[in-house]
Formats: structure tokens, sequence, C-alpha cells
């Protein structure tokens, strides 16, 4: 899932850049559009931790996304907006421990029932937050952002840089997930996991005990889940119940699918390309979810690898010519 040649390094240290330079050719509006995607992307990247590397299909991993947002809107004071290195931890410790706890019990079951339970404890969670006061209830609740300061120190920004910064801080975060779980990957717990993936009896037999494995990496995408919930919860200043739904961890699916199942640059791609189709599709009609399932649709059959296999043309080399031996200048003259 990683990337092996300089061609591939190439082509993503180059998405990069042109990400980081976005913003300065585009719009105040399509500066947060995007930075709503790199959310999503950091949503859909840590799902791929458990689809593409464990082989793990969740239907609640949207819960963790939420919890991550709810904590933001917990422990902040009321006019009051907390430092982004306060929040940031508490959001990602409350998100990986409650990813803890329901990966200790849903990891018990395998296939389909693993699928189901998750999407139980996620419907749990989403009515904990919708039929209760608790996070405003139905309607959600607004919070104050957290700010970008450390001790007395803080950075000033003017409404129209509000944007701008959370944008960088999010693709800041997103490009550091990503590196973090490249090397994780390419570590003895990475080679375990794929293993698991491909032959979980295999691995048992070997000595490993791979429900351990299984639970470290369902925490470890729980808490990069609830990393992006904050970014979400700092970006929009509101909270809602909507977060924690099982139609969010099916969007992340469908986002991975998109970009590519084997590949850990797919989410990113998918997320950013379903962003796109999304905003296409609304400009062109009001059937905006037609246009999205038939495009959706049309990659997911033509392209079995998703949009990041495909491979970019390749310039055609010349072969150098053999130097004529004595027999063929002979045939030659003849």
């Amino acid at each position: 899932m990683t990337l092996r040649t300089t061609r591939e390094r190439l082509f993503l240290g180059l998405g990069a850049v042109t990400l980081a330079l976005l913003p300065l050719g585009v719009s105040e509006f399509y500066t947060s559009l995007i930075a709503s995607a790199l959310i999503t992307a950091m949503l859909a990247l840590s799902l791929q931790l458990l689809v593409g590397a464990t082989g793990l299909v969740s239907l609640g991993h949207a819960a963790f996304y939420g919890l991550g947002a709810y904590a933001v809107y917990a422990i902040t004071p009321a006019g009051q907006g907390l430092s982004l290195l306060i929040t940031l931890p508490a959001a990602a410790a409350a998100a990986g421990l409650a990813a803890l706890v329901v990966g200790a019990l849903s990891l018990r079951t395998r296939g389909f029932f693993f699928l189901m339970v998750t999407l139980a404890f996620g419907q749990m969670v989403f009515f904990i937050f919708h039929d209760t006061k608790l996070g405003g209830g139905a309607d959600g609740a607004y919070l104050t952002r957290p700010t970008l300061s450390l001790f007395d120190w803080q950075i000033p920004l003017t409404r129209r840089q509000r944007p701008l910064a959370y944008y960088y801080v999010s693709l800041g975060l997103l490009m550091a997930m990503y590196l973090g779980l490249a090397a994780l990957l390419r570590s003895m717990f990475g080679r375990v996991l794929e293993g698991i993936r491909v032959n979980e009896q295999r691995m048992l037999a070997l000595g490993f005990n791979t429900y351990r494995y299984k639970l470290a990496a369902f925490a470890t995408a729980g808490t990069l889940a609830g990393i992006a919930g904050h970014m979400y919860a700092m970006k929009e200043g509101f909270v809602n119940p909507e977060l924690v739904g099982w139609h969010r961890s099916a969007e992340a699916l469908l986002m991975i699918l998109l970009g590519g199942l084997a590949s850990l640059s797919g989410p990113i791609i998918g997320a950013l390309a379903y962003t796109a189709i999304g905003e296409v599709a609304q400009l062109l009609t009001e059937r905006k979810l037609l246009v999205e399932g038939l495009i959706i649709l049309v990659v997911v059959l033509s392209l079995p690898k998703g949009l990041s296999g495909i491979n970019a043309p390749r310039w055609p080399r010349t072969q150098p010519q053999a130097p004529a031996t004595r027999d063929s200048k002979v045939e030659g003259h003849g």
C-alpha cells in the first residue's frame, strides 16, 4: 500500500505542492470547500488502516469521528476558545479510548457479524447524542473554535484569514497522518496486519496474537478519526448527531473504493474526487445524487484499482541500434 517507486513519490510530492499552492489561486469559497475535502480525506485515510491494510470493514467508524468533534464541544468553555494543543490531544484521546472499548468487543466477531456489530455500536452512539440533550440533542450545538495559540501567545486571525488557516492546518495534519501510516505499514506491525488480511489462520499458526494486532489497528484508526472530527469542529464551529451517523461511515468507504483500495493515497484521491463530483453535479442539475451515483458507478466498473490505479503515460524510449556485423554488411551488398 505504500509508495515503492520514485515515480509514485514524485506524483505524491507534486500533489502535495499543488494542494499547498491552491488557495493562492482560488476564491475563499473553494478554499473552504477543499479544506472540507481534506478533513473527509483524514476520515477515509483512518478507515483505510482497517479496510485496506487489515481487511476489516466497519460501518461504525464515523462514531469516533463524531466523538472527536463532541470532545471539543465538551471541554470548551462558553465564549472562550481553547488552544489547539489542548483540544486536539483531547479529541484524539476520547476517540481512541472509545475505539479501544468498541474494538475489544466487536473484534470477537468476524466477517458479516463484525460489520453488523460495528454498525450497532455506531447507531448506539448516534442515539445517545440524538435523543438526549447531550451535545445539543438533535439540533446540535455551536462552539467556540479552538485557537492557534501557545500559552499567552496567539496567532491573530481576521475573519477572512480563518479559512486559510484552517486549510493549512488540515493539510498539515493530513500529510502527517499519511507519512505516519506509511511508516507504520512498513514496520513489522504493518507486515503482520497485511498477513492478517491475506490469511489470519496462517498468522495464528506462526505464533502471532492476531486479536491484539487487530485491536491496536482498530484503536489507532479510531484515534485518527477523532483528529479528523476535531478539525471538523474547528472549521465549522458546530456539532450535530449527523457526524456519527452510519451514512458518514458509508461515504468514507465509498471514497476508499473510488480512490483505490490497495493504495494508501487512494482515500485522499477518493475524497477529493468525491467532493469535486458532488460540486459539479450540483452545478449541472438538481438531481445531484443521481449524477453522483452514475459517475461513481462508471469509475468503479471501469477502474478496478480506483483512481489511484491509473497509470500515467510513459514517453517511448528509443532503442539503440545494434552495430552492423560483417555478415549483415555482406547481405546488404548482395
